[in-house]
């Protein structure tokens, strides 16, 4: 699926061009072009999406038309654009640059390395006294056959609940319990999309969720985010929306998922309408929307705007709670949760009931939890940016206001090499390529801070250490990469 960006949508994301540095050494065409490469390369500017016409970018950037044929010229030389009489010009990038997402890796067990690869936390202190209730609560489970395919009526009536305290009236029939998040979004795919079918994405977005659709081959259409607030483009997300008529969108607009965005309600609702006028049904990911920071005012649910069924809503416990509890969900309607779980039988039966009942006690402590939890997030955030900010201070970060991640800009395009050296002194992480397509976002990193502040500081210093020995650094060695969750 082609998009395309219209002039003035082009000349904002290109922002101050004439101020790139080398600027004054380089005519203006050239300039263009290395800003162009630039979007490219920071995932902001997808791949396969036409550029305007000649003239129009000219108009839109007040340059001569002269300029922008000559900045094409380069991109096509540079393997950055390809053209075809009659048919516009499109991104790419240059054939030995592409690269895709493998998907889930092994991990190592390796208790020396500090783990920046999982952005999850270690469980909660009330976790234990709830697996002991949830114990005592299983022998009136036991005379049946333990299969439950949309969940145990107490699990669907909490999290209807929770819904309903968020502003979004919810029934129990209208959520299915799943064995984590991934494991719903696989399932709203398998009864949603088709092989082939075209799906819309952020870019950076969640590697799981990308090497999901891929399995699906699906044909996927980004939409890049900016590192600023508040992320996402209205007007070139509405538009792909509309030339493109995907057939899905999978969206993280609470704390999105590496950059920490939040999308403003206005943007949800419009979202929603232009989906339903286009015909896009959206799965929405809230795995981080319990986990607002600094006071921080969580709009209200993007299925809430919805009229027309058009919402499919996925959420779990992983990162609130324990990513050991694999206990998920989807909030559609009763129809289609019903569809979904007769596609269930072809994954599993239903999620186990002892770990239901212990997410049903943990859910009735949310409030406590949740409070401790974002203390904690709080403090480990503020402890990492003030590393980064001493020990590499010519990386640019924005601070996230929710979720568990910091997404860095780099002071180059080093994200896997630099993932690499790390590696070698003990620090694993999760580089920018692994959150997009083809090879884009090596300028970028994503950093959790679900450790210890004291695992934080010193995998930064050790991370600081390397970094500046890359440009003399020998050619490394393979070695098997980590989960990322």
């Amino acid at each position: 699926m082609m998009s395309q960006v219209r002039g003035a949508q082009l000349a904002r994301l290109l922002g101050q061009w004439h101020a790139l540095p080398g600027r004054r050494r380089s005519p203006d065409y050239a300039a263009l072009a290395g800003a162009v490469r630039g979007l490219l390369a920071d995932g902001r500017l997808p791949l396969g999406v036409r550029l305007p016409a000649e003239r129009e970018l000219a108009e839109a950037l007040r340059i001569s038309r002269t300029t922008v044929t000559a900045a094409y010229r380069e991109l096509r030389e540079s393997g950055h654009l390809a053209s075809r009489r009659g048919a516009g010009s499109w991104t790419m990038l240059p054939g030995n640059h592409r690269m895709a997402g493998t998907g889930l890796w092994t991990p190592l067990d390796d208790r020396d390395m500090i783990d920046l690869g999982v952005a999850a936390l270690a469980a909660p202190p009330e976790l234990l006294p709830a697996a002991r209730a949830a114990a005592e609560d299983l022998p009136c489970y036991l005379g049946g056959a333990g299969y439950h395919p949309t969940g145990i009526i107490e699990l669907r009536e909490a999290i209807a609940h929770a819904y309903a305290q968020r502003g979004l009236p919810t029934s129990p029939e209208q959520i299915m319990v799943t064995s984590g998040t991934q494991h719903a979004l696989d399932l709203v795919l398998r009864l949603a999309h088709s092989p082939g079918g075209s799906v819309l994405v952020e870019a950076p977005s969640y590697p799981n969720a990308l090497a999901a659709l891929a399995a699906r081959r699906a044909r996927i259409t980004t939409h890049g985010l900016a590192l600023d607030e508040p992320g996402w483009d209205a007007d070139l997300l509405l538009g792909t929306l509309r030339q493109g008529r995907p057939k899905l969108a999978y969206l993280i607009p609470d704390f999105q998922n590496p950059t920490g965005h939040l999308m403003p309600a206005s943007l949800r609702e419009r979202l929603v309408a232009t989906a339903h006028a286009v015909g896009t049904d959206l799965i929405v990911d809230e795995s981080f929307v319990d986990l607002p920071l600094d006071g921080t005012v969580v709009p209200p649910p993007t299925a809430s705007f919805d009229r027309h069924s058009r919402v499919v809503t996925v959420g779990g416990m992983s990162k609130p709670y324990w990513g050991g509890l694999r206990i998920g969900w989807i909030r559609a309607s009763a129809p289609q949760v019903q569809r979904l779980a007769a596609a269930r039988v072809g994954v599993d039966m239903a999620s186990p009931v002892l770990d239901q009942l212990v997410a049903v006690h943990l859910l009735a402590q949310a409030p406590a939890i949740v409070a401790a939890r974002q203390a904690q997030l709080t403090a480990q955030r503020d402890a990492l940016l003030g590393a980064l900010a001493e020990r590499l201070p010519d990386w640019r970060v924005t601070v996230p206001h929710g979720g568990v991640t910091l997404w860095a800009e780099l002071d180059g395009p080093i994200s896997s090499a630099l993932a690499r050296a790390a590696e070698e002194v003990g620090v694993r992480l999760a580089p920018g390529p692994r959150f997009g397509l083809d090879g884009t976002l090596e300028r970028f990193l994503r950093l959790p801070f679900t450790l210890p502040v004291a695992d934080l500081v010193e995998a930064v210093g050790r991370i600081a250490a390397v970094r500046y020995d890359l440009d003399r650094a020998g050619r490394p060695q393979w070695r098997e990469p980590a989960v990322i969750a």
